[in-house]
């Protein structure tokens, strides 16, 4: 099959499509993060067999991997108007790529367990209601690990690799710039766009030398203050960790709450 890219794409905060967040996140910032979450689909060389998700509001002491065949959706929000819990997005599950994922890190030695009740948080159903509204891609999430080591996260996305060549999109949601205290200030935008200048710097290197500097992402300038906790950029490196060589690419770039955001794309 054709060899698929995996990205790493911004999924917002809340239900921001599907509902007036006013003058807290720009109608432009809004329309703009939209029409790329659109176009993903049409990016791809082929259409995907299946997407498997590694988002930012899922973590478990083992990798866990949902294998309901027709999940729930997770309302992970709060404070939002009656129809932010009224959205749907009922893509299929699919067990036995939750398997193969199972059996892909017993091999490589690694611990994993599966949940069965487990639905889609927002940082799958919100951005991909958005890229595939007819929800006819088979979808499973697979978590982050506590402990949010970029080393074993890195490995982590190594081991899934073999599932691009199997018709799977590996796609990480979270955030480049992750700072509820700063969303909607100018802080926000400062701090943002210097972080953000280091992803733009380094996502098109090298393989080693890209996971390497993803390691030390620390000691980026501005790192701590874009992502006091590192939750919302761990997906980046298991989509990374599963590109191992292949060329990096800033594919968009926007703002959301005064902040600097961007998604990322690797083969």
């Amino acid at each position: 099959m054709t060899r698929l890219p995996t990205l790493f794409i911004p999924h917002g905060g809340g239900p921001w499509p599907f509902v007036d967040l006013g003058n807290f996140v720009p109608r432009r910032d809004v329309e703009v993060l939209r029409e790329y979450l659109q176009g993903l689909p049409a990016s791809l060389p082929v259409k995907p067999r299946a997407l498997l998700v590694i988002s930012a509001h899922w973590e478990k002491t083992v990798p866990t991997v949902m294998t309901s065949p027709q999940p729930p959706l997770y309302f992970d929000y709060s404070g939002f108007p009656p129809e932010a819990y009224q959205i749907e997005w009922p893509a299929p599950g699919y067990p036995e790529l939750a398997a193969r994922v199972q059996a892909l890190l017993e091999k490589a030695g690694l611990p994993s367990a599966a949940d069965a009740n487990r639905g889609y948080d927002h940082g799958t159903f919100i951005p991909l209601k958005v890229a595939w509204p007819d929800a006819d891609i088979p979808t499973i999430q697979l978590s982050l690990k506590a402990g949010l080591d970029p080393v074993w996260h890195l490995a982590l996305g190594r081991v899934l690799a073999p599932l691009r060549d199997e018709g799977v999109l590996i796609l990480g949601s979270g955030m480049s710039y992750h700072d509820l205290r700063r969303f909607g200030s100018p802080s926000a935008r400062q701090v943002s766009m210097s972080f953000d200048a280091w992803l733009q710097e380094i996502i098109p290197l090298a393989g080693a030398d890209r996971e390497a500097r993803l390691i030390d992402w620390e000691n980026a300038p501005s790192a701590r203050l874009a992502h006091p906790r590192e939750e919302h950029l761990l997906p980046l490196m298991v989509a990374a960790g599963a590109a191992a060589e292949d060329v990096g690419r800033v594919e968009f770039t926007g703002e959301f709450a005064q902040a600097r955001i961007s998604g990322m794309r690797f083969g």
